[in-house]
């Protein structure tokens, strides 16, 4: 990498803080971002997604990639775990269905055939947990695939450089 293209990734990594922290600006329990915040994310999938700015990052690196379908799914099911109206349930469960689990769906997700079976009967008197195994295995790819590219990614590196710059400026 050249001094020229070193220089585009900090501003883009900046452009990119300055996007991320405009984000959540707006809540008063906000923190800003720090070295130590990017930093962990490299410990653990779990703890990527714990952070706000973490699953911003994490989010806009899988859009980047056209592959966002798993973490789009995942945090669908996060939310579906929440509802508590067996009315809204069984709706949501039917969307989730046709969204991310129905063969040839707008955001078809990658599991195996027992698992989207199990799913079909499932939604016809869901349940808070219908969509628990499903979610496991999409964890599992994000985890040994997604995640492991994102840390690669010239989007994580550029963060993480720009903030030990900073750091270091004082």
């Amino acid at each position: 990498m050249d001094k020229d293209d070193r220089k585009r990734n900090r501003n883009i990594g900046k452009n990119f803080i300055c996007r991320l922290q405009c984000m959540f600006s707006h809540s008063s329990s906000s923190k800003r971002l720090s070295l130590e915040d990017i930093q962990q994310w490299s410990e653990s999938l779990e703890r990527l997604l714990e952070s706000k700015y973490g699953l911003a990052t994490f989010c806009n690196f899988l859009k980047s990639e056209y592959s966002d379908e798993n973490i789009d799914f995942w945090l669908t099911c996060e939310d579906y775990k929440k509802i508590r109206s067996s009315f809204r349930m069984s709706s949501k469960a039917k969307k989730i269905y046709e969204q991310f689990i129905r063969a040839e769906s707008p955001k078809e997700i990658n599991i195996d055939y027992q698992t989207k079976e199990q799913i079909k009967r499932n939604v016809k008197a869901p349940t808070v947990h219908c969509f628990d195994e499903a979610q496991k295995i999409v964890y599992g790819l994000m985890e040994r695939d997604s995640y492991p590219r994102f840390l690669h990614s010239d989007i994580y590196r550029t963060l993480l450089e720009n903030f030990a710059a900073e750091a270091t400026k004082g």
